[in-house]
């Protein structure tokens, strides 16, 4: 679960350890970062990518845009999960004497969890849409099968498998995360 979404659920005004400053930057960075194209991301993160990694292109440089991009959609999604908890059962815990990181832990993330692992099984399938586009950019896997074996070589049966095979790692990951997110809302 994503610290950055938590912290900055926490940090807004009225939140279990408010903060102006903290969840100004952290609401910022998120809105600015979240919505760029990944195909973006990628390009724009470049100079940082060779500096962390040491180079552009390969895995270990698409995995890094994919994991600062995923941190601040996870980040969004941790944050408007939380948001939707009825205030009174934070009030109540408030009431107890409930520490702020106890609310935060034992309150508030139980409470969210069914939607949170919808809003995190949402994410999974955009990683793997993530991934695809990495691999037309040199990251290896399906994206480049698709982009060397069948786009440029013309080859649509190597296109159709590669779309079949997409289509089966979303929709595997979409049953997962409705078969956990039942679970986790019958307790």
């Amino acid at each position: 679960m994503s610290g950055e979404g938590r912290l900055e659920h926490a940090t807004r005004k009225g939140g279990v350890l408010p903060g102006r400053f903290v969840h100004a930057v952290l609401g910022t960075l998120i809105n600015t970062i979240r919505p760029v194209p990944f195909i973006i991301a990628i390009v724009a993160l470049a100079p940082v990518t060779r500096g962390v990694v040491g180079t552009m292109i390969g895995t270990n440089a698409a995995i890094f845009p994919m994991t600062v991009v995923a941190t601040f959609g996870v980040a969004r999604i941790v944050k408007s999960n939380l948001l939707a908890v009825e205030p009174g059962v934070i009030e109540a815990a408030r009431s107890m004497g409930a520490s702020p990181l106890r609310i935060l832990l034992t309150v508030l993330v139980p409470e969210a969890l069914g939607p949170l692992v919808l809003g995190l099984t949402f994410m999974l399938v955009a990683l793997i849409d993530f991934s695809a586009v990495a691999g037309t950019v040199g990251g290896g896997g399906v994206g480049s099968l698709a982009m060397t074996y069948g786009y440029l070589r013309f080859d649509t049966s190597v296109m159709v498998v590669t779309v079949l095979i997409l289509i089966a790692l979303v929709q595997s990951a979409q049953l997962l995360g409705n078969l956990v997110s039942r679970k986790v809302l019958r307790r």
